[in-house]
């Protein structure tokens, strides 16, 4: 990468942490320079040099119908040209509102607040506040934003406290902070055993895309749920990526689990900043003003964000059709890449689920953090770096999840395919020199 991405990184880097305003951005674990995104439509994007990417990043997993959708411009349009901001109610609030309970029955009372890391932040506070307890659990490769809570690592065994991975988190916010292992009920069990009636919530990606894309083995969501009801914790799940982009009703209507909180972001912006946090009446009336678990935000339910939201989820709802033919499209990527990789004679492991994917350079399924870590990372940087050249843009690590949108033809997965090839060619004969 070189000419007009270097000369904006090197300006980025004078005034920016690490030239980017998020870390994966910066590309420290794949190398090179990060391209700068000027314009992106439907599948593809364009940077500041003018080439051309078939993009899987889709900003990492809200744009369900691809970049720039017609319907959702202009419904941005029509609300900027009414006002920017408020800080006060609209109608369009409550319609947004209605329309995520009508299509996630789990959630009968919603709030509104601007980003993913909000919402889960809000969703511990409320079921601390709501239960009495102090301590939630958590599992080690699942992502729930930056909050201090959630910067927390396992220790020595799925049964100890966890220490804090981010200098800035105190040592008394991690005592609070439990780490089981994904798909492992039984590390749960001794975590709700040893910390009895005083576990107020476990908090779940149902299916993690922060350390690729996990799925949940057999029994392990329905195993949280009945862990829940037995010990009196709450169960959250942090639909943050999979609200409405695994099915119509998220990852909770694939499964066929109703979990107790449920917190919703991507998506529901349709491209703009906006997240939620909702569940059952009777808990969500904790929070202020209902009642005393405080949480605000002056840009919460901002007129332009819920604009787009609203266009995004009414065209879901109309369509519902639309999660076919994300399946199709997904299927269609996957095959592709199985079919390649036996081609080439390396062992690897696609895994998706619905319209996200991860292909994982490791020989064995990847059920949690610890068989994630063992991908060969050196052979993905190469992978990526070959793709990137090739004009497709993949999330620049190992361990984070792809995305297919509406707007990705069969020709971009074929033209995908066709540098897959060429990549793990490039990589198989790097290997045997």
């Amino acid at each position: 990468m070189s000419g007009e991405n270097e000369r904006w990184f090197e300006r980025a880097r004078r005034r920016i942490p690490g030239g980017v305003n998020s870390p994966v951005r910066a590309y420290k674990a794949v190398g090179g320079t990060p391209p700068f995104i000027a314009r992106g439509f439907g599948s593809h994007i364009w940077d500041v040099e003018g080439r051309e990417y078939v993009d899987y990043v889709g900003s990492w997993g809200p744009l369900l119908l691809g970049h720039a959708h017609s319907e959702i411009v202009e419904a941005v349009k029509r609300a900027a040209e009414g006002g920017t901001s408020f800080g006060a109610p609209t109608v369009v609030e409550v319609d947004l509102a209605e329309l995520i309970c009508e299509l996630v029955p789990s959630i009968e009372v919603v709030r509104l607040v601007n980003s993913g890391t909000e919402a889960c932040m809000s969703a511990i506070r409320l079921a601390r506040g709501a239960t009495g307890r102090e301590k939630i659990i958590k599992f080690v490769g699942c992502y729930h934003g930056h909050a201090d809570s959630f910067l927390i690592e396992a220790g020595s065994g799925a049964a100890t406290f966890g220490t804090p991975s981010s200098p800035g988190v105190t040592e008394g916010t991690a005592r609070d902070t439990l780490n089981a292992r994904y798909n492992d009920l039984a590390s749960v069990d001794a975590l709700l055993d040893a910390n009895d009636g005083n576990v107020a919530a476990i908090i779940v990606e149902p299916v993690a895309g922060n350390m690729g894309c996990v799925p949940p083995v057999d029994g392990f969501l329905a195993g949280l749920r009945e862990r829940c009801d037995r010990h009196g914790a709450l169960l959250i799940f942090d639909e943050v990526m999979t609200g409405f982009r695994v099915a119509l009703g998220g990852a909770q209507e694939r499964f066929g689990i109703r979990p107790d909180l449920t917190t919703l972001g991507k998506v529901i912006g349709g491209g703009l900043p906006m997240a939620a946090y909702g569940g059952r009446a009777d808990i969500m009336r904790h929070v202020a003003p209902d009642g005393p678990v405080y949480q605000a935000g002056t840009l919460s339910g901002n007129p332009i964000a819920v604009a787009a939201g609203k266009a995004m989820l009414g065209i879901l709802k109309a369509n519902p059709a639309i999660y076919e033919e994300l399946e199709r499209t997904g299927a269609r990527l996957e095959k592709g890449t199985r079919d390649t990789l036996a081609d080439a004679g390396i062992t690897a492991m696609p895994q998706r689920v619905g319209a996200m994917h991860c292909l994982y350079f490791t020989p064995d399924p990847v059920k949690d953090w610890d068989s994630a870590e063992k991908s060969n990372t050196r052979r993905f940087n190469r992978y990526f770096q070959s793709m990137l050249a090739s004009g497709i843009y993949l999330a620049p690590s190992q361990f984070e999840a792809g995305f297919v949108s509406t707007a990705h033809t069969d020709d971009d997965i074929d033209r995908t395919v066709e540098a897959m090839r060429r990549a793990l060619a490039e990589s198989r004969n790097e290997d045997a020199g």
